[in-house]
């Protein structure tokens, strides 16, 4: 089992709080002999619509002396994730958790912005301090 992020914590107690159900902690998946664990696995009973909606969260910290390698490393584990989940949990979108403050400075810039534009990850924004889920993008429906 790997280690947790540092913001683990944080990022379940947000989805709680934004109205989830943690399912998972961490949800597995098995391929080919191996397990990969991607953080969460949640759920949310959509009333209007009498279903439930099912998501996937990967959490990233960014607090290494490097955002670039960071990213590097997050979106590898996201696009890696992303393929294996369609055979395993086909009904579950997967979403990259990232902490407000890395969004708002390091994710506006030009490389950050062309490699989302390419790749369009889900993303999960959260607020490190209030343990709550700021932004969902592109938003849940």
């Amino acid at each position: 089992m790997p280690a947790k992020d540092f913001y683990h914590d944080t990022v379940k107690v947000a989805l709680v709080k934004d109205g989830w159900t943690i399912t998972d902690d961490p949800l597995t998946i098995a391929v080919g002999g191996r397990d990969l664990f991607v953080d969460f696995g949640a759920e949310k009973l959509l009333i209007a619509q009498r279903r439930n909606q099912k998501i996937a969260v990967e959490v990233k910290s960014f607090l290494s002396p490097s955002p670039v390698s960071d990213l590097e490393l997050a979106l590898g584990q996201y696009l890696v994730y992303e393929d294996l989940m369609r055979g395993s949990y086909p009904d579950y979108l997967l979403y990259l958790a990232v902490p407000q403050a890395t969004y708002i400075t390091f994710f506006q810039e030009e490389l950050v912005q062309i490699v989302i534009d390419s790749r369009k990850p889900k993303l999960l924004i959260f607020d490190e301090k209030q343990e709550i889920v700021t932004r969902w993008q592109p938003p849940i429906q």
